[in-house]
């Protein structure tokens, strides 16, 4: 075997290690997560499994930016094309709704629930849970600024409660869809945003 194709599969299985385990974490949680469970589904010995991270710790965080990356390119990469403010907003909160509602086995939105889970938990995989919810914050902030500076949101806007609110509603919006299975979930969501951006 090649040096080239060896380090090619091992990429290969890790990648399908950590596309597994994304599955089961957000069937079961992050924490739910388990190396015997893992290697079963995988046909893998637990050692096999576990030579790819070094630690549960490290797959959970290897799970969780794959996450973070599959999150990405579903909702704010596809609102690039949107114009810059509110419209992008408008788009960008479209896109997380629509993500939470289908049907893909992730169980609603897999960062929202991870965050709900470890809240409370110090340590690593809390810290990458702030860090990327922080990124997105930082994001949603900067478009409300431009949609200021756009007049598209009244000057005195405080940017701050704005993002609060607007999370608020992606928060209630996967109880809804996910909990309670409430098919109006997503229009009643949309609605909200839609409101708060100040559409008529």
């Amino acid at each position: 075997m090649s040096p080239r194709k060896s380090v090619a599969e091992t990429a290969a299985t890790r990648d399908r290690i950590i596309g597994s385990a994304l599955a089961l974490a957000s069937a079961e949680g992050l924490e739910g997560l388990t190396i015997g469970r893992l290697a079963a589904d995988l046909a893998m010995s637990k050692a096999g499994v576990i030579g790819h991270f070094g630690s549960k710790e490290a797959l959970q965080l290897a799970v969780l930016d794959a996450a973070v990356e599959r999150f990405t390119l579903r909702v704010p990469a596809r609102a690039v094309g949107a114009r810059p403010g509110t419209e992008r907003l408008a788009r960008t909160y479209d896109e997380w709704i629509a993500y939470m509602a289908e049907d893909e086995g992730h169980g609603g939105c897999f960062l929202t629930s991870v965050a709900t889970e470890f809240d409370g938990r110090p340590g690593p995989v809390r810290d990458a849970v702030l860090a990327a919810l922080g990124t997105w914050t930082a994001y949603v902030k900067a478009e409300i600024d431009t949609g200021i500076g756009a007049c598209e949101l009244p000057e005195d806007t405080d940017v701050d409660q704005l993002a609060f609110e607007l999370g608020g509603v992606v928060l209630a919006a996967g109880q809804s869809i996910k909990l309670h299975r409430d098919p109006q979930a997503p229009d009643r969501a949309r609605r909200a945003v839609a409101r708060l951006l100040g559409a008529p």
